[in-house]
């Protein structure tokens, strides 16, 4: 297996140069064909097995475009982690590319129930990726375990390392079907859920070609291997949702949480949250507000920093913040001066007042890196592209982004607006600004 770098927009795609043609499957949830034991794509002719542990070490390392070339119908199982894969891509080396990545947000729950196997999987609206993992094998060696992956981050240390891991029932059919040639007892976790004989400890390692075969008690783990975390097989599922969720074929902010999950759950819930973006794709990077999280500035911060009071004060609060990116909040209330002439008996919010509110939290973007922005005003010299697609009334809770369109240079700000209403655009515009010096300062 080699992997190749890729041009950005290229994804993550696999080449089998062992056949004709050296046909290439796109990793993509439309081309699953098999989950028994693993993920396997099929495509143009070539089919492509276990692609769940390399796909979760990209996600992990944040790799979108890669080629993978094979010249075998398998991705290289190694010792059952994503581990090997992880040091390879931290030895090559990544690239950061000129292209934004675009993450999809999801706005409401997703939900995912097989009554049969009685696995449970949602996803949740979330200011990031993050995933929770529940397994119940009704076994007293597992017990009842979960794990949890708050960020990306983590993946390297925290859930690389876990491997796959197989009851020992599963084994002897596996040997018996003659279904794992080439295997070794490395390649996977045996869980020992029932006594053994020491016959069969021979048989097994005659099979894996050892000299002997141990369970330390009458129930554990085979040739009583370490584990890595109390809850490694936990977190190995945790890792199968990684590699699997991949498949979806879009970065996506959503909390996972899955009760009982294995390939074939994993692939249908991929199938149905990437059916769920394809009719929502003009909704792609919708902020999140979680009203329970504490905001990045509140009003108090945001009246030292703009020169504006009520009734033009028109931010309540931030909640994202970053050199390039702004996300602030205006709460509509049927209180407000504007409601007693505009439009009385219909109360609208004026389009002049969005584009006001997205200036103001324009402005605290800008003034972001001044050392002292409270001696620093923006005034807007010019608004391009503006676009008003819904309205916006009383009640509402106004999301108000802001993102740099270039570096600021000579105190000038590009900046791309967008207001929304939930998961819905209700004006946007371009906007230049000019940071100044107050007077006096």
């Amino acid at each position: 297996m080699t992997l190749k770098p890729a041009m950005p927009g290229f994804g993550i795609k696999f080449q089998r140069i062992d056949l004709p043609d050296q046909p290439i499957v796109k990793a993509d949830v439309d081309y699953v064909v098999d989950t028994a034991r693993g993920t396997t794509l099929e495509h143009n002719g070539a089919r492509v097995s276990t692609v769940e542990h390399i796909l979760a070490a990209l996600v992990g390392m944040g790799v979108d475009n890669v080629l993978i070339e094979l010249n075998g119908p398998e991705i290289p199982i190694m010792d059952g982690s994503s581990q090997p894969f992880i040091d390879i891509l931290e030895e090559a080396g990544i690239q950061e590319q000129d292209a934004k990545k675009i993450y999809y947000s999801i706005d409401t729950n997703i939900n995912y129930y097989d009554e049969v196997k009685k696995v449970e999987m949602v996803a949740l609206p979330s200011v990031d990726y993050r995933i929770t993992a529940l397994i119940d094998f009704n076994s007293q060696v597992l017990g009842t375990q979960h794990a949890n992956l708050k960020s990306l981050s983590e993946f390297r240390k925290e859930i690389a390392p876990c491997r796959t891991f197989v009851f020992l029932h599963e084994l002897e059919y596996l040997l018996a079907n003659n279904l794992i040639k080439g295997g070794d007892i490395n390649n996977a976790i045996v869980v020992v859920d029932r006594p053994v004989t020491e016959e069969e400890l021979n048989r097994l390692a005659k099979a894996f070609d050892r000299e002997k075969m141990s369970v330390q008690q009458r129930e554990g783990i085979l040739n009583n291997a370490e584990l890595h975390f109390p809850n490694e097989p936990a977190r190995h599922k945790l890792l199968d949702i990684v590699g699997d969720l991949a498949l979806i074929g879009f970065p996506i902010k959503a909390h996972i949480i899955a009760n009982r999950p294995g390939h074939a759950s994993n692939v249908e819930f991929a199938r149905k949250i990437k059916q769920y973006i394809k009719k929502n794709k003009h909704n792609k990077d919708v902020p999140i507000y979680d009203a329970n999280q504490p905001p990045i500035y509140d009003i108090n911060h945001i009246v030292r920093t703009m020169p504006h009071r009520y009734p033009m004060l028109l931010v309540d609060k931030i909640i994202e913040l970053s050199d390039t990116r702004v996300v602030g909040v205006k709460n509509v209330t049927f209180n407000e001066q504007i409601f007693q002439g505009h439009f009385p008996g219909n109360p609208v919010m004026p389009g002049v007042l969005i584009c006001e509110a997205l200036a103001q939290v324009g402005g605290i973007l800008a003034l972001n890196p001044m050392p002292d922005p409270e001696n620093y005003d923006t005034y807007f010299l010019k608004i391009d592209n503006c676009k008003f697609k819904q309205k916006v009334m009383p009640g509402d809770t106004m999301i108000l982004k802001m993102e740099l369109l270039s570096p600021i240079r000579r105190g000038l700000v590009e900046m791309r607006g967008t207001a929304f209403v939930g998961n819905k655009v209700c004006a946007e515009a371009d906007m230049v600004a000019q940071i100044v010096k107050r007077e006096g300062k």
